[in-house]
Parts: structure tokens; sequence; C-alpha cells
């Protein structure tokens, strides 16, 4: 697949009519990245700075996963960065069962597209989205299907940053998982 497909699929997007979060967003946010990113950042959906921006993680928690990414060793311009939703929900409330229903053939279509080694969870709505799976507090650090890691979203370090040693730590996991070749299926 090429850069083409992305692009394409994120104005698809940002014309996105599956469920009622599009008709409060100022902007869709697709995520971003190269089309050729080895590893790939999962949060949960857009808080009032992505929205107003259509880019992903540029907010606070933004600020604080880009320090992170660095403590890693990790380049962000590397990664490809993206939500499961792709709308903000109004007061930056969980998404629903039904909004995350919606968004999901997308993020299967970027994961199928860019066919990253490591596919980074950040939180418990990725974690359930993509593995059914909860808890990121025991699971954080672990690996599934050799490329699934789950951690804390960057907004659940900021409100208690005793976990950023342990966020960090996680993803540096990343930097080992990035160099393996995977067919990633969702």
């Amino acid at each position: 697949m090429c850069g083409n497909d992305l692009r394409a699929l994120a104005r698809e997007i940002m014309r996105c009519e599956r469920c009622g979060l599009s008709q409060a967003r100022r902007n869709a946010v697709p995520g971003e990245g190269p089309e050729d990113a080895r590893i790939m950042m999962v949060g949960e959906a857009p808080g009032a700075a992505e929205d107003l921006a259509g880019r992903p993680f540029v907010g606070r928690a933004g600020a604080l996963l880009d320090r992170a990414l660095d403590l890693a060793g990790l380049d962000r311009g590397e990664i490809f960065i993206t939500n499961v939703v792709k709308c903000r929900p109004p007061g930056n409330r969980r998404p629903s069962e039904g909004e995350i229903r919606a968004c999901m053939p997308y993020l299967r279509k970027q994961i199928e597209i860019i066919r990253p080694s490591a596919v980074c969870l950040l939180g418990n709505v990725p974690a359930k989205a993509i593995l059914g799976v909860q808890g990121v507090t025991a699971l954080r650090g672990r690996v599934f299907d050799d490329l699934y890691l789950i951690t804390f979203h960057p907004a659940a370090v900021l409100r208690n940053m005793d976990r950023m040693e342990s966020f960090v730590s996680d993803l540096t996991k990343l930097r080992e998982m990035r160099s393996v070749s995977h067919a990633p299926e969702l």
C-alpha cells in the first residue's frame, strides 16, 4: 500500500458522519505520521486541543508524550499516532461502544496500510477495542501477539506523575519491537 491510500483514508475520516460525534466536532483527527512507520500509537479520542488543531496529542498530554518519547529514545516524527475514535466526545468523556464500533474500520484500515512492527495501546479504551482486555495498571508493559504493547495514556500519567518512569520504560520496549517485521491483523 502507499501513502495515497493513507491520505485517501484521512479524507474519508474528515468527511465521516457514522456517529453523532461528527455533529459537534471542529475537526476530525485521522492521525499523523509516516505511512511506513514501524511504530504506531493508538490513544482513546481527540481532546479539545486536538479538535481545534485536527492533529493527535497536541495538548498537555501530547507535550508529556513528546517528553516521554524523547526519554525513551524515540522520534515522534517516525511514529504514526492516531486514536480509536477520530472525533472528540463532548466534555472529553470516554467514547461509547457505538462510537468505537463506528470508528474501528478506520483504525483497522490504518493498521493494514501502515503494517507497523509495534502498536502501542495508550490506555484502556484502545486495549479493549483492539484486544478485548482492560486493566491497564495490571497489563501495562505487556506485549500481546508479539505486536501490541499496552501502557498508560499520557493523560493518566499527567494525573499521576509517579507513573512517568513506568511509562518511559514501556515506550523503551517499542525500540526493540520496531525492528521485527509483522503482518498485523485486527
